[in-house]
């Protein structure tokens, strides 16, 4: 069965035990890359993993469009 791809779970390592991270988005799936070496790893960096998480592609130049906003006087 596929998944919906809106959830994640991280399991991390912090000294004497485990964290488990859950997120789950709201909107959209998340943009998990394609892994391509014999290795089953990819080296990313912080800012990468937060647009992953974020449910962003690797490959945007930008994560987010910038935005123009405008005021309104009455």
């Amino acid at each position: 069965m596929w998944s919906s791809r809106d959830k994640i779970k991280i399991l991390q390592w912090s000294n004497n035990g485990f964290w488990l991270h859950y997120k789950r988005l709201e909107k959209g799936s998340f943009q998990w890359p394609g892994i391509e070496d014999e290795h089953l790893s990819r080296h990313i960096s912080h800012r990468q993993l937060n647009w992953l998480l974020d449910g962003l592609p690797l490959h945007s130049k930008e994560a987010h469009p910038h935005l123009t906003y405008r005021y309104h006087d009455e």
